[in-house]
């Protein structure tokens, strides 16, 4: 896994290859594990990037990493399979990284006011949130309970966007602005998917049991196909598909599935009343 990681970071092409003697201002937050990542993903836009030079310096930086993994899924998992957990985590960082680079190209591209690839990956909330998504969703699909749903809290609180651990999320992912943005355990996303503010992907209403409990572990997001634009303040309710090519405006409501190469928008617009203050 080091080795590919070191690949990755020498593979690096413009604009993600910047001067080694760049030097960022330097940012802290309490969320510890944000830090570990952003270091080991981007390590020159967090003037970290001695490491990709001295292996043995990543290799330190990857063990704080597994420490700091381990102490999350411990109270959770069987002694015994805490190792081998925590190993296969690791082995996909490398893969991880490809894919966040990916985001960013997909934000740099949807996004007229973003300069460059360092204010998306140093400031964007919603890369910031889909970084941990990322990681998240491979502990998730691990079977690790209660620890994935912690890293998204945290990122949680600090972007106000909120994703399940479980959400699928394809390639080329741009979340613009974020504040508000909601999606379900089971929603699905394909390829260059971009959304705004204040969108939900969540469910319509819930299932219940035969002893009246609710049901757990069954499709009630949606599913959104590839090339989907989603303006901000739409609800997209349920476990309904949005087909590939589809634009839907803002504060849309949606709970039907929408076919292939189709926009979708209210069609009244509100009527903006003017009128003539009387006061002194």
């Amino acid at each position: 896994m080091i080795n590919k990681l070191i690949k990755s970071y020498i593979n690096d092409e413009q604009p993600f290859r910047i001067d080694s003697k760049t030097s960022f201002v330097r940012r802290r937050t309490l969320f510890e594990e944000l830090e570990l990542f952003k270091e080991i993903f981007f390590p020159q836009y967090w003037n970290r990037g001695v490491i990709i030079t001295h292996k043995d310096l990543l290799e330190t930086k990857i063990a704080s990493l597994k420490e700091r993994i381990i102490q999350g899924i411990r109270p959770h998992v069987n002694d015994l399979e805490i190792e081998s957990l925590t190993n296969k985590f690791l082995e996909t960082i490398p893969h991880t990284r490809e894919l966040l680079k990916k985001d960013v190209e997909a934000a740099y591209n949807g996004d007229p006011a973003a300069k460059d690839y360092a204010e998306i990956i140093r400031s964007y909330p919603g890369f910031q949130a889909i970084m941990i998504q990322r990681v998240a969703h491979v502990l998730y699909n691990l079977n690790i309970p209660s620890y994935p749903r912690e890293l998204m809290e945290e990122i949680h609180s600090l972007t106000g966007i909120d994703i399940h651990p479980g959400a699928d999320i394809g390639e080329y992912f741009f979340i613009d602005h974020g504040t508000g943005v909601v999606i379900g355990e089971s929603t699905k996303i394909g390829d260059h998917v971009r959304i705004y503010q204040g969108v939900t992907l969540g469910a319509l209403h819930f299932e219940k049991d035969d002893d009246g409990l609710l049901k757990k572990d069954y499709k009630r997001h949606p599913h959104i196909g590839d090339h989907v634009i989603i303006g901000m303040g739409a609800k997209i309710l349920g476990p309904i598909k949005i087909g590939n090519q589809v634009n839907i405006g803002a504060n849309s409501w949606v709970q039907e599935s929408i076919p292939d190469k189709t926009t979708v928008y209210i069609s009244e617009h509100p009527k903006l009343v003017r009128k003539q203050n009387g006061g002194v």
